[in-house]
């Protein structure tokens, strides 16, 4: 495990997974990961389905020997679901946290939290359940959604709290939520599977659920068709579906507030760089429209300016693209300035261009020599955290011998003698260890400069370029 975490600690990585589409995709925090740029590119190219605001430039190209390529995919992770099971988790008692996992089957109380605090939901009226205490920590939410009347308890006056909630039961509950036309008889299907495990009473609501599309946006669909319950994350995910392709208007009651909307369509263009080569948590960036759009009754013609942040990066590393997650905050032209939704539905890059051969060889010394001194300052600290800790344990090692001896245990004295030189050798080897992985990354940074400079397409996997037309729809 140390061993590991030195490893670890010498590439600077959090090697993050990228390629998912929706919110089973990496399950990203606001962190900004360092490590060596990767020597591999995938070469798949597909447009993808977001339900965020948050878009990761992560560019698929065809093999090396193509110039440019016909469309770059835009992965956009649903941050709304991570974020509100993080919120969950945090509410927990700290026994029922350690034990969280957002891939287990999703308990009655769970889902109530996802739907109040999903939905905002605001009247609270005290239950009666005799199994949730005033200390039980969803009681907040579980009130919430029983006063909605999406959720009810047991004739015997219990909630059953900690209950697994089965997939036909989530499909009900959703179904109370959105207005929408479904076969009501028909045995469901789901991308030409039968869906199990739903009795003949949810029928009408699991067709409801299908029709609406938010099952598409989710990942393990297999297990979606084949498993009795539902995983916290893909609940999750289905509200956030929902959020993002249904207008919500709660002022009548929760039941049947979520309608279908046809989706704002805005295209802009980048004016600057956005890289998970170069760019940091933070950044700010800027964009104009390139055509006109109507946002809350109001006309943004084309070059109104769109404002954003960088909201997560992970450097590329070995057999890891890396990605750059971005967020639109705002858009104005004059005295009018709109705040853009929390989330989006879809991304994609119309026009995909890489920065010129100028500029490319402009910049890469400067990322080139401050890459270098990261890999080299996180390696020498490594080391001497390595060497640090070594000395420690070898004066301990001394002093148990001598203390042991004393005490008129002279083999356990003896042991402790052995131990201090098993503690010079496993200092040794982590020292040769970490030094070797920092000389290797420095070699990659050499390399993978000189890709950026005169083959890009190459090294080019997760960035957003300045003149780059993306296609936004919300």
């Amino acid at each position: 495990m140390k061993l590991s975490k030195q490893i670890l600690a010498t590439f600077g990585a959090v090697c993050v997974t990228a390629g998912v589409a929706m919110a089973g995709a990496p399950e990203p925090a606001d962190v900004q990961a360092y490590a060596h740029p990767t020597l591999f590119g995938t070469q798949a190219q597909t447009l993808v389905n977001t339900d965020s605001n948050v878009i990761i430039g992560g560019k698929i190209y065809k093999p090396c020997t193509a110039k440019t390529m016909e469309q770059k995919q835009n992965v956009v992770i649903a941050r709304f679901s991570k974020e509100l099971l993080d919120k969950m988790k945090s509410k927990m008692d700290p026994q029922r946290a350690n034990l969280f996992n957002p891939k287990m089957p999703v308990l009655r109380s769970e889902l109530a939290f996802i739907l109040s605090d999903g939905l905002d939901l605001k009247e609270v009226k005290a239950n009666n359940y005799t199994d949730v205490t005033a200390e039980y920590w969803a009681k907040d939410q579980i009130d919430r959604a029983l006063s909605a009347d999406v959720m009810i308890g047991y004739p015997d006056a219990t909630f059953k709290p900690d209950q697994p909630i089965t997939k036909a039961e989530v499909f009900a509950t959703f179904a109370k939520l959105m207005d929408v036309s479904a076969d009501k008889n028909a045995a469901p299907t789901f991308e030409g599977q039968a869906v199990k495990h739903v009795p003949v009473w949810a029928y009408g609501a699991t067709n409801e659920v299908v029709a609406s599309g938010i099952l598409d946006k989710l990942a393990d669909k297999d297990k979606v068709v084949n498993d009795e319950y539902l995983s916290k994350q893909q609940v999750a995910d289905m509200l956030g579906a929902m959020k993002a392709t249904f207008n919500i208007n709660t002022k009548n009651g929760i039941l049947n507030c979520a309608t279908k909307c046809e989706p704002i369509t805005m295209k802009i263009k980048l004016s600057e760089r956005i890289s998970a080569r170069t760019s940091n948590v933070g950044d700010t960036f800027t964009a104009k429209t390139v055509e006109d759009v109507t946002i809350g009754g109001v006309c943004y013609p084309a070059g109104s300016t769109v404002k954003g942040v960088v909201s997560s990066v992970s450097r590329p590393g070995v057999k890891n693209p890396g990605y750059v997650a971005i967020e639109f905050k705002t858009i104005t032209n004059g005295d009018n300035c709109a705040e853009f939704p929390k989330l989006m539905s879809n991304a994609s890059v119309d026009v995909a261009k890489n920065p010129n051969i100028v500029s490319r060889v402009l910049a890469a010394p400067f990322s080139m020599v401050g890459r270098i001194v990261g890999v080299a300052g996180r390696t020498v600290s490594t080391d001497v955290e390595v060497i640090g800790n070594g000395l420690e344990e070898y004066g301990d090692n001394w002093s148990d011998a001598f203390c042991d001896t004393a005490s008129l245990h002279p083999l356990k004295g003896l042991k402790s003698v052995g131990s201090s030189f098993i503690t010079i050798g496993k200092g040794v080897y982590n020292v040769v260890k970490a030094t070797g992985s920092g000389v290797f990354g420095i070699c990659y940074e050499f390399v993978d400069e000189a890709k950026y400079i005169f083959v890009p397409n190459t090294t080019n996997d997760s960035s957003l370029n300045p003149d780059e037309v993306l296609t936004i729809l919300y």
